[in-house]
């Protein structure tokens, strides 16, 4: 066993992949462990590291390691992940992690602890840890419906030396829930091909993750049965292994006051009156996108604050001015804000004055919305996203998404406010009113602390059941 005795504080090692929508939900799980007295130890490249500290809850059991990043073009010590590099990078930092092997090495072999939480980009760690004799899981920080959908192997079923196409994906895979009516669109299935194509010259994306699935000792899902129970039994039947649940991690109540800028300029709107629109750090729309979600907010005729982000290296303010339509900052200005850079997206949500959260359907957002009594309007934009707005809009019934083109995606200023429209109006046609219904219902189950301590709580009583077994599952990496 990688402990001399089962009856000692469990200690887990949390190694995410280099982006931040990777490593806030292994910094949000560390903090419900590390709550239950499970000693956590921190894996993150040095660029990142200033950030978790302020996240990852400060306690004695806690540690954060920087790693040491391998000589790469386009890589320093100073690298943030993804945020620091243009997409067409990324792959650099498939192939740092590949490189670290021997550096992981070394220090779990000091470390020793029961268990090393992996992300889909270190599909060599069971067969590393396992030499080790530490167990690993493979914690899946996407929905359960995104998984089912396109990382199992039912996925490469028929595909010609398993090249899948874009007609492939636009097809569940075979014995995909019969209940589900997810399918992707044209556009949305050629944005997923990236996960079947080599960035880096190494593995694929569902190369990774399926030999990461395959060699763990269990599969950890950020999702609980409640909401996603159809396609957490087909993974786990398609994957032959045992899948834990962390449940939707709710996150604590936002700490500290929101800024008085923003606080003031909310609180001149009648109550649920405000549109909110966001789309994350790493999620960037086109000019054209821009444009017509801008003219379609105007359409509303809501208050509304947009906040909208640019890629690494790029001039923010000189993109949006030539993205945002003629005289629109004028003709909105007693009722319209667009912003660029960070803002207090928690302490918004919970202003009385929003009403509506126009998001990009990260799944985060998503729970942060339910939590706070904001109508969801959907506007995916890649990946995950996609499947993650059929979940909310079809299976839940808690949200609308925004209608857009099969072929490429597009959008106008109409089908934006027709999705806005749709869960804001106060009285609504019966579909509007079972979207409430069920906002509401799914409301009330995440703000029940009972239950989604329960999950953690379920979650520690298995580790330490597994913890007491033997050696690593014989790896399949």
């Amino acid at each position: 066993m990688a402990r001399d005795s089962i009856n000692e504080q469990l200690h887990v090692v949390m190694f995410p992949f280099f982006a931040f929508g990777h490593i806030s939900p292994f910094i949000q799980l560390s903090n419900k462990l590390s709550s239950h007295g499970v000693r956590i130890t921190f894996f993150s490249i040095p660029g990142y590291v200033s950030r978790i500290k302020t996240l990852l809850f400060p306690k004695p059991n806690t540690q954060i390691i920087p790693l040491q990043i391998p000589t790469i073009q386009g890589l320093t010590d100073t690298t943030a992940g993804t945020s620091d590099l243009p997409p067409s990078e990324h792959g650099n930092l498939m192939q740092a992690l590949d490189l670290m092997q021997p550096q992981i090495k070394s220090l779990l072999s000091d470390l020793k602890p029961n268990f090393v939480f992996f992300d889909f980009a270190q599909y060599w760690m069971p067969s590393l840890a396992s030499e080790l004799g530490i167990k690993t899981f493979f914690f899946s920080v996407f929905s359960a419906i995104s998984g089912a959908y396109i990382t199992v192997p039912a996925r490469l079923t028929g595909a010609e030396g398993g090249d899948v196409t874009v007609s492939d994906l636009k097809k569940p895979p075979p014995g995909f829930p019969p209940s589900s009516t997810a399918r992707l669109r044209t556009y949305e299935a050629r944005d997923f091909m990236f996960i079947f194509r080599s960035s880096d010259g190494g593995p694929r994306g569902i190369d990774r993750d399926i030999v990461g699935f395959k060699g763990c000792t269990a599969i950890v899902k950020k999702t609980c049965y409640e909401m996603e129970g159809p396609y957490l039994d087909f993974m786990s039947s398609q994957l032959g292994k045992r899948i834990l649940l962390t449940g939707p991690l709710v996150p604590e109540p936002p700490f500290g006051e929101l800024d008085e800028k923003w606080g003031n300029w909310l609180s001149r709107f009648k109550q649920k009156s405000v549109v909110f629109c966001s789309f994350g750090s790493e999620t960037f729309l086109n000019d054209d996108q821009i444009r017509e979600l801008a003219l379609g907010l105007e359409l509303t005729g809501l208050p509304f604050l947009l906040v909208l982000n640019f890629p690494a290296n790029s001039d923010a303010v000189a993109e949006l001015a030539r993205a945002l339509p003629e005289g629109f900052t004028e003709r909105v200005k007693e009722r319209g804000v667009v912003h660029t850079g960070w803002v207090q997206q928690q302490l918004i949500l919970t202003h009385e004055s929003v009403g509506c959260y126009l998001c990009h359907s990260g799944f985060s957002s998503v729970i942060e919305a339910l939590l706070n009594n904001c109508q969801l309007a959907l506007l995916p934009l890649k990946g995950d996203q996609f499947l993650n707005a059929k979940l909310v809009a079809e299976d839940m019934k808690a949200g609308v998404e925004v209608n857009r083109r099969d072929e490429d995606g597009h959008f106008g200023k109409e089908d934006v406010y027709e999705a806005v429209k749709k869960v804001m109006v106060e009285v609504e046609e019966e579909p509007g009113k079972s979207i409430r219904v069920n906002h509401e219902k799914w409301r009330a189950f995440l703000l029940d602390k009972k239950i989604q301590d329960k999950f953690i709580s379920d979650l520690v009583a298995e580790m330490k059941t597994l913890a007491k077994t033997g050696t690593p599952d014989p790896c399949t990496a």
